[in-house]
């Protein structure tokens, strides 16, 4: 379980004296400096996103102003979104967005498809991907993130994910819509002569003080020339006082088609001639194909190929090694499969088990000095009237989405097209290409509705798959389309799992209850070792955030604090899990300080508050959550957690009752402040689905693994909250100036803590451990 990346990689102090944290710094500070050294490359600011490489694509008619708007002529408005619809509203907050600059009316504008192209790259991903701590606003953090703007867009990658969609589209898809407002207002000042500077917009036209107004689709051919030299830098954008749309409980605009069935998933996806797959993927981590009997499919109803699709997978695959099983319908193809004879090869992982891992990670805890996060003041402190240590754990997780992980596929004539749901377009075409043998010009693809992603789609393990299928079909097959879709079994056995994780913590108080040092060093995989070399074909090494996000960039004002975290390699297939690191090291924190707070003799609310003392937001946030709770019933408790994560500050209050050891949650308060509110509905909808996920972690979810396989397989054995046991959920908006933050992903982590809070205020036992069970 030793990763070399984890040896040496600090000690507690340079030889200068410094702390730590100080090694950080020159790390990030030389890739700053890299970048600028780069022929003045990392001086330049990053290119412009508003123009795509190829002629934005329209109907028949219709203009394109510039990449993400083009106007029809009977005014109608196409907007390009460029992130995947998984649930979380995209299709609804970012046409908004330019709806708003653009002066048009949200119910006249249409939802396209992105392209692939650079400009649609999620730069914001890579920039908050940085260790930085939040309060940090040095030179170097400026520097590094200014190259990783740069970095995101020449790579261009389209990723949904980091609760950054709103976040990054805030300025491109603004300045998108005020630059074709002005190209507009330009045509209809050259048509009737006028300044103009005195022309004005509303609801798709262009007025002019006497009263004469212009439509945009009368204006979309000649703004289109005589507007093209407009660039974002010509505009002015509105201050939030001139919002009009920005900010209002606008309608889901993906509702009615969900409500009705008209809305089309990945799984829907229905080609003439369409071939299905089914595939049995090895039981055991680390195992491969020795061998299979092909003939006892074949010779079963339906079935017309068997296919080996193991080498089409990426390394570390949350796959692994498999056979697929194409037949004429998508039962014949399960059915075969299952009854398919094949011979696995031996595993070195065949002894792995859950409490093994946890074993070796103790013996890192006790070994290594990790990674040092963050460090302020010395853990060597004076007056230290007690002492608490304690240890958590967090196993691992399964993303468990609704829709099983699916994709279509065809090659025919040299061209490859696919009908997925992912979060990651242009990731699922590199990929593609490369499995199917083409260029990557000759990949089309169809991002189709996602029945939820959290993650698991940000992979590509069955884009893979089903283009390997596709190219092995041979004779009268050749060229078909064929659909592959896994069973829930398959889906919960090899998933990218959110990391199994240990953090040992000691804290140190004066006779007064005075919080002096905290000390936190935890162990887990490191989910970008493996995810940048299986999607990206980049090296995974050196420290990852999202180990010890959560717990290195806390908020609490304690004077000496050192977070600290070892990297473990893990065999078993890890990845990005709804709110990542936060998810477990929230609990871990949280659950913590609580302790603490109780061993100083002080209410955990207080306690808080003295340690935010220099942070009126979340003090706001915290004063916001626990007013709306209000006192707890009678029989009943109150937990309270505040977490900040994707710039999102939360806080829980979670009103818990306890019966014969059930844990039953009956209400959660969440107050947040994530920046300008898009539109208030989505951040309700957001948190309901956030705390709901959260709890089905929280109270049920569990991966394990005995002789190397994983002993879950369906919802009967890993559970998922149901609807008598979801509880009220209340979400309060805390109003604020500052730009959006992420909403997808914050009111994940403080669920657990919270209702660990309120357990322990029920019963008098410390839950350490996930999922939170009673002795």
């Amino acid at each position: 379980m030793r990763d070399s990346n984890s040896q040496g990689q600090n000690k507690d102090k340079s030889r200068t004296g410094k702390p730590a944290r100080s090694r950080r710094r020159f790390l990030l500070g030389g890739l700053a400096a890299g970048g600028v050294l780069m022929v003045g490359w990392g001086l330049a600011p990053p290119r412009q996103r508003l123009h795509t490489g190829s002629p934005l694509a329209v109907e028949a008619g219709a203009v394109a102003l510039n990449g993400w708007v083009a106007i029809a002529p009977d005014g109608t408005v196409s907007v390009v979104v460029p992130r995947s619809e998984m649930g979380q509203g995209v299709n609804t907050a970012l046409p908004m967005l330019l709806a708003e600059e653009l002066d048009a009316p949200l119910a006249d504008v249409r939802i396209s498809q992105a392209p692939i192209d650079k400009i649609f790259g999620n730069l914001t991903v890579l920039r908050e991907n940085l260790p930085f701590h939040p309060d940090d606003r040095g030179s170097i953090k400026q520097g590094v993130q200014w190259v990783m703007s740069k970095v995101g867009r020449e790579l261009g990658l389209m990723f949904t994910g980091g609760s950054t969609s709103v976040k990054d589209a805030w300025v491109p898809m603004r300045e998108a819509g005020a630059v074709a407002r002005a190209m507009l207002v330009r045509a209809a000042a050259e048509k009737w002569q006028a300044d103009a500077a005195r022309l004005s917009t509303r609801d798709g036209f262009v007025l002019h003080p006497d009263g004469r107004r212009l439509g945009y689709g009368e204006l979309a051919a000649r703004a289109a020339v005589v507007g093209a030299d407009i660039e974002p830098g010509d505009v002015r954008l509105k201050t939030p006082a001139e919002f009009r749309l920005i900010g209002q409980p606008v309608p889901r605009r993906d509702t009615p088609a969900k409500v009705n069935g008209s809305a089309l998933f990945g799984i829907d996806a229905r080609v003439p001639g369409m071939l299905y797959a089914a595939v049995k993927m090895a039981p055991v981590v680390g195992a491969g194909v020795a061998s299979f009997d092909a003939a006892k499919a074949l010779a079963m109803p339906g079935v017309v190929q068997v296919v080996d699709v193991s080498s089409a997978l990426p390394q570390f695959s949350g796959a692994g090694a498999g056979v697929a099983v194409v037949a004429k319908t998508w039962w014949q193809a399960r059915q075969a499969a299952a009854a398919l004879p094949v011979t696995w090869s031996a595993s070195p992982h065949a002894n792995l088990s859950s409490e093994g891992i946890f074993a070796d990670f103790a013996k890192l805890l006790d070994s290594e000095s990790g990674f040092t996060y963050f460090e302020s003041g010395s853990q060597d402190v004076q007056g230290a009237a007690k002492t608490l240590q304690a240890e958590y754990r967090a196993p691992f997780l399964a993303h468990a989405t609704m829709e099983p992980v699916n994709c279509t596929a065809q090659l025919k004539d040299g061209k490859l097209k696919l009908w997925t749901s992912t979060q990651v377009p242009s990731i699922a075409v590199e990929i593609a290409a490369k499995v199917a043998g083409v260029e990557r010009g000759d990949v089309s693809l169809d991002v189709m509705l996602l029945g939820g992603g959290f993650g698991r789609r940000l992979e590509t393990d069955m884009v893979a798959q089903a283009v390997a299928i596709a190219k092995a079909l041979d004779g009268a097959l050749s060229g078909q389309p064929v659909q592959l879709i896994w069973t829930r079994e398959d889906d919960t056995r090899h998933d990218v799992y959110r990391p199994q994780a240990l953090a040992r913590f000691s804290a140190k108080l004066d006779a007064r209850g005075n919080l002096l040092a905290w000390d936190n060093k935890s162990v887990s995989g490191a989910i970008g070792h493996q995810y940048f070399p299986r999607n990206l074909g980049l090296p995974g090494i050196g420290p990852d955030k999202t180990t010890a996000e959560g717990e290195y960039d806390m908020q609490y004002a304690i004077p000496n604090r050192r977070i600290a975290h070892v990297i473990a390699n893990s065999p078993v297939a890890i990845g990005y899990w709804r709110s990542v690191g936060h998810s477990h090291n929230a609990f871990f924190k949280e659950g913590f300080l609580d302790e603490v707070a109780h061993a100083a003799g002080k209410d955990g609310v207080a306690f808080r508050r003295e340690l935010l003392r220099e942070y009126p937001r979340h003090l706001a946030v915290l004063d916001a959550a626990l007013a709306r709770a209000g006192t707890a019933p009678e029989g009943r408790a109150h937990g309270v957690a505040v977490h900040q994560s994707f710039g999102t500050i939360v806080a829980q209050v979670a009103e818990v009752s306890v019966t014969e050891k059930q844990i039953r949650v009956h209400r959660v308060v969440c107050a947040v402040d994530c920046g300008i509110v898009v539109n208030p509905n989505i951040v309700a909808q957001q948190v309901e689905s956030a705390v709901v996920f959260g709890l089905s972690a929280a109270l049920g979810g569990e991966i394990t693994l005995k002789e190397g396989r994983v002993q879950q397989g369906n919802f009967g054995d890993y559970p998922v909250l149901r609807m008598n046991e979801a509880p009220e959920v209340v979400t309060v908006i805390v109003p604020s100036m500052e730009p959006p933050e992420g909403m997808g992903e914050p009111a994940v982590p403080p669920v657990a803590p919270a209702v660990a809070g309120a357990v322990f205020k029920l019963t008098g036992q410390r839950l350490r451990s996930l999922p939170l069970r009673l002795a």
